[in-house]
């Protein structure tokens, strides 16, 4: 398999409810990883195999030092919202740090908490699948290049 969902950990949403970890997705640097289609992402993973570098998420990042590290690149003001029974975490869109980044087959992301340290460091929030292979070229994103 590959990807084929966009998810929340739910070992992640377990460890919030029960005050086992304090992420603060508003004040935390939530840090924005790339990843090829070697992964298979699963919602239902332990809490230390959410985290960036561990279980799945050990292999197939896609970056391009110092532009796009491998550890990827921190949200900006993320936020979290609740309206009409719907809560959203949302920030600005992610650039590169300049426009000679260049990154092929990239099918999703891992979005995790880089601030805290225990009880897992870099634990993940969420991944989002893009849809098929994206890549970017002197810093333009094309869809399937």
């Amino acid at each position: 398999m590959a990807w084929t969902n966009s998810k929340i950990f739910s070992a992640t949403m377990e460890d919030v409810l029960e005050n086992t970890t304090a992420i603060d997705l508003n004040a935390d640097t939530i840090n924005v990883a790339l990843f090829d289609n070697t992964v298979t992402p699963s919602q239902t993973v332990a809490s230390a195999n959410t985290a960036y570098g561990a279980g799945v998420w050990a292999a197939g990042g896609v970056g391009d030092t110092p532009s796009w590290p491998a550890v990827g690149r921190p949200l900006v003001t993320p936020g979290v919202t609740f309206s009409s029974n719907v809560v959203t975490f949302d920030a600005p869109d992610t650039v590169s740090a300049d426009a000679t980044t260049d990154l092929a087959s990239v099918f999703g992301c891992l979005v995790y908490d880089d601030t805290i340290v225990t009880p897992v460091a870099d634990q993940g929030v969420c991944f989002n699948y893009f849809g098929g292979s994206n890549s970017v070229v002197n810093g333009r994103m094309g869809r399937g290049l």
